[in-house]
Formats: structure tokens, sequence, C-alpha cells
């Protein structure tokens, strides 16, 4: 049930932790309303809360009831609802007349009565079931009669005169009525019906047969049909894109489990390839192919191990938003009307793009729902490379059935994949790039190879062989070697471990001796920087003894070797950092990033970004 997100007061936060107890029930938490929170101008100073026809519920964060008491008075809200209390058919007294062709119901009933009868009939039916902490006493204490029908107890109210102003049984005080809208009563036509009665019957029904179930020692009953395996039959048989993977996750129903586990809409475990769905929630067949589709390409394009360190919740995020563009280009099921995370500004970019965006705006991505529900993950399990299917790990299993997916998908014709998501999953069978050989690569841009010539200054070991013959060596070109060098940026503050430290400055000494790099400028940076000049590979490599760990500071680092008189103008810098560092750096040469594995710097750059485990 979607409600409005403010700062809470202490009064609130007691409300929150009531709306916490209602949605641990079986049956409440599958009904529908809107929670809006409010206060005393609107329902008094004694009011607690007031359901008006068009499901909004209305709470007064001003009063202050125990958890228990406002699970109580929300779920007497919300059984208005769901008792079609607003709806003509069920309304006493109403007469039909027609004027000009045109039928027209005009409801003639005491619209407080009602009120009050159907506040009777609630407060028995929550004091049956024993849920929360009742405000009311026991109807049945007041009245002989039977109270197991909203127009037997009005009938009974009409003729006993009972007092209009009474509100012992309503969640408002001083005489008003908690519910709004009674003058224009809900009329449903043709093939619509009340949502909230629907939704009642089904968790009713839902939640009587887990009990059942429970007792009896059973497991949780499989729905034969539903408009999920509909949906997930549908991409076996129509969609070889996605059928490789629908054919092997299995859906879990149970909403119990989605209860326990806080999850709203689905959720999925490729370790165990499973995926969960609320079946309290009401979408259609091609609602479901979107959402299904949108679990099955989490799987198929390895975002649980992608995270590498990021953070989990705004990583899925990330992927939410690429995948729901994808699938919204591709047009397949619809989008529910309740809403994903879509956005237009940020088509065309990979997940690892798009969560570079939302670190920057953590204010505006924060509060936004996946499909688990409010800042929860709806990737679970852990590392799919751990757990094995046959003789490969699940994550391989995924992308393997996703490429083929694609290859039998494209040969068929049998619809349009974006582009983006083409190039994805074909980079997925191409091996990664070790960082290393990305770095090398990005050095060599700046050092090219010194090339050998002949020279007859040395002779050649053959001479010997043949002295009256004159044979050159080979030897490295003389030339100026103070060009040939770089500066580096360590980051030596508590956040860095000396291992990750020596691992990155041991590659870099591999690559220097290798390529004829000479010696590089080195710079440790924490609360200050120190300047250890030029060393050797060899020294880079074993005897450079790292000082500090304090904090963070890399700029002066940076000024000092952009202003020594002694460091190339062109110079490359290569800055080593776990990315907790200050929020903005200022640097004129040309530069590169060498992160760890998770890392992630504070701001946005185009310059190249290199992670190493």
């Amino acid at each position: 049930m979607p409600r409005n997100k403010k700062k809470i007061t202490k009064n609130e936060e007691l409300l929150e932790q009531g709306i916490i107890h209602l949605n641990k029930n079986a049956l409440f938490h599958q009904l529908y309303g809107e929670l809006c929170v409010s206060d005393r101008i609107r329902l008094g100073r004694d009011g607690y809360a007031l359901v008006d026809s068009y499901g909004t519920i209305y709470l007064n964060k001003d009063i202050r009831l125990e958890a228990s008491e406002w699970a109580y008075v929300i779920a007497h809200c919300l059984l208005h609802l769901a008792f079609g209390h607003f709806d003509r058919e069920h309304l006493p007294g109403y007469t039909i007349e027609k004027a000009d062709g045109t039928q027209i119901f005009q409801v003639q009933f005491n619209k407080r009565l009602w009120n009050i009868a159907c506040d009777i009939y609630i407060t028995k039916f929550l004091h049956d079931i024993k849920f929360g902490k009742s405000l009311h006493e026991n109807p049945s204490n007041f009245f002989s009669i039977s109270l197991q029908d909203e127009r037997t107890i009005y009938q009974h109210l009409l003729e006993i005169q009972y007092p209009e102003n009474d509100c012992r049984f309503s969640t408002l005080a001083d005489g008003q009525m908690d519910m709004n809208g009674l003058e224009n009563p809900l009329i449903y036509t043709g093939n619509r019906k009340n949502k909230y009665s629907t939704q009642f019957a089904y968790a009713l029904a839902s939640s009587v047969s887990q009990a059942v179930s429970i007792a009896g020692g059973h497991g949780q009953k499989q729905l034969p049909d539903t408009p999920a395996r509909r949906a997930s039959e549908w991409f076996i048989n129509h969609y070889p894109l996605l059928g490789g993977l629908a054919a092997h996750f299995k859906l879990i129903e149970d909403y119990t489990y989605c209860i326990k586990n806080e999850i709203s809409v689905a959720a999925i475990n490729v370790c165990d390839a499973e995926i969960y769905l609320n079946p309290s929630m009401h979408y259609t067949d091609e609602e479901w192919r979107f959402i299904l589709a949108h679990e099955y390409l989490h799987a198929g394009l390895g975002h649980a191990n992608r995270c590498q360190g990021r953070d989990p919740y705004l990583w899925n995020i990330a992927c939410d938003f690429v995948i729901n563009s994808w699938l919204h280009d591709m047009q397949i099921g619809a989008m529910p009307s309740d809403g994903l995370l879509y956005d237009n500004t940020l088509q065309n970019l990979s997940a690892e793009s798009v969560y570079d965006k939302l670190v920057t705006n953590l204010r505006k991505y924060e509060k936004l729902d996946t499909l688990r529900g409010y800042g929860k993950g709806e990737i679970i399990g852990g590392s799919a490379k751990n757990h094995t299917i046959g003789s490969t790990n699940m994550d391989d299993f995924c992308k393997s059935a996703l490429q083929q997916g694609l290859e039998f998908h494209q040969t068929q014709g049998r619809g349009l994949i974006p582009a983006g998501l083409i190039e994805e999953i074909r980079a997925l069978s191409m091996p990664s790039i070790p960082w290393d050989v990305k770095l090398a690569n990005w050095f060599d841009f700046y050092f090219d190879p010194i090339e050998p010539h002949r020279s007859y200054a040395r002779p050649s070991r053959r001479q010997a062989a043949t002295p009256d013959i004159p044979r050159p060596r080979y030897v490295k070109q003389e030339q100026i070697t103070d060009s040939r060098t770089f500066g580096v940026v360590i980051d030596t503050s508590g956040s860095m471990e000396a291992k990750m430290i020596g691992k990155a400055l041991g590659t870099i000494a591999s690559y220097c001796a290798a390529h004829d790099v000479f010696r590089a400028r080195v710079v440790f940076c924490d609360a200050q920087a120190y300047d250890v000049g030029y060393l050797s590979p060899e020294d880079i490599a074993g005897r450079v003894a790292v000082q500090g760990r304090g904090g963070t500071i890399l700029q002066p680092g940076i000024d000092l070797l952009e202003q020594a008189y002694d460091f190339p103008k062109n110079g490359p810098i290569l800055i080593i950092t776990d990315g907790m560092i200050e929020s903005h750096l200022s640097i004129r040469h040309e530069h590169a990033w060498l992160l760890p594995v998770g890392g992630r710097l504070p701001f946005r750059t185009r310059m190249p970004i290199f992670y190493f485990k």
C-alpha cells in the first residue's frame, strides 16, 4: 500500500510501527488503500483516521497511539473499502427513477446511521479475529441482534432511533463520520468491479488456505494457473531471447515467503534459480511478462556478480533503469500502471555509467522503489559463480542461455532488440581484459618502445668466428630519457591496505622494467604530500616505505608534481586510491586512475579508470 514519506515525529514513529504491524498480517497486508499522514486540522483533536471513497486513508499524526492501536485503526478504514461500504449496490433504501430515458440512481438513506452500522459491523469483525489492540468495546455487549450484516444493523438503528452523533465505534470523534463520500456512492457498470472487495476476497481465501495448510502439516499449494505462470510459458513458447532462462527458473508464488522477506512484487535468486512473486499483486498477463523479463535480464546479464563492491541497492536501481529502458523499446508486455524505474535521460547508458550518475545525486535516487520494495534490492542470494549446475556455474549458465537465445531470436527474426542490449550480451561471451593489460596499453600510448639499431662501435660476439667480416651489434638507440617518466600519486590513508598498495606498485614496476621506463616520480598522500622523488623500477617494487596513514587529501600531491621544475610538462600521472578522497580535484596533466574493485570516485571523470583485484 503506497503512503506518503515524510520526516516523522515521535507520534509518527509509532504510526509507522503500526503500519509495519499491519503489513505483517496475512490478511491486511494484501488490501489496497493509500495512507496519507494528516493532522488535527482535518481530523479533529481526538480523531484517529478518515477514509474516503477514492481509497485514501488520512491518519492524524498529532495524536499518539500504540503501534497495535494504529494497526487496528488502519485495518478499520481498510475494511470500509473492502466490504464495499461506499458501493451503491450495498447501500440500503435506494430507488431507481427514469428521466429522459436515462436511469438515475437516487440513494435515499441516512448517511450517518449507515456509517455507524458499518462501524459496528467492522468493530465486531476485528474483535472476532482478534487483530490489533481495539479502541472500541465489543458491539455484542450493546446489541442483542445479529451483527453479521450491515443492512440488518442499519434497519435496527433506524427502528430504535439510535443517536446519530454517537461515535463510540468510529475512528473519528465529536460525532463525525469516518467515511467521506457517501453522498456520491460508487457505481460499477459492465465488467468493472470493486477492486477493494475483489482483493479482500482473494486475501481472505489466501490467508485461510495458508492457515488450513499449516494446521494440516502440508506445504504451500501451488496455484495451477496464474497470470505469472502464463507469462512464463509465453516466453518459453514464443520469445526465444529469454525462453531458455524462463524454462530454467522456477516461479515461487508464495505470499507467506514474500511477507517474511519483504518482497512487494518480485525478487530473484540466481543461485537457486528461483523467482519469487507476490501473488497478491493483481497484474495482467502483459504486466507479468514485463516483470518476468525484467528478472530474467538481471540473471542473464550477470548483475549480481557485476556489483563488485558497489552499494547493492543503488546498483540494483542502476540496472533497473537500464533494463526497463530496453524492455520499453522492445515492447515486451506492458509496464505496470503503478510505474517502475524509467528515465529517458538515462537511455543508451550501461549500468555502470548509470550507477556513477546515481552516486553523485544520492538525495534524488535513494528513495526509489525496486520490484522488491523501497530501499531493498530484488537480487538476493550469494554469488552465482559459487553455485553450479552440472559442470558449469550458474553465472556462466545464465550468460550462455541469453547468448544462445539472442542467436536464435535473430535467426528467426522474432522482433526488435536494442543495439545496447545486443552489444552487452555479446560482450558477455568475450573474456574480460585483465586490468594490468589495460594499464599497459595506457602506458604504451605515452611511451613508444625504444627501437634497437645496428652499431659497429661494439662488434657482435660472432665477430670472433669471422674476424675478416665486420659484424655490428644491435643496441638500443641512445636518446634523452628524461622524458620517459611519469608521476605516481599514491593514497596512503588508513583506508588503503598495504597489500593493495603493494600489488599496484608491483605491477607498475614490472611495466617500467619491461618497457624501458627507467624511473618514475612518486608522491605519497594522506593528510600531507610526501615527495619521494624519482625511483627506479626496483625501488618502486621493493624498497618504498609508505609514510603517513592519516586522512586522504590528494590535491597537494597533484600540485607538487605539476609544479615541479624537473617533471615533464606532458608527463602522465597515475593516481592510486580507493576513491575515499576529496569531492573535487584539479588536474591539468593527462592522468588515469587505479582503483580496487568496488571502489569509486566521488566525482565524474573522462580519464581512464582501471580496477585491480
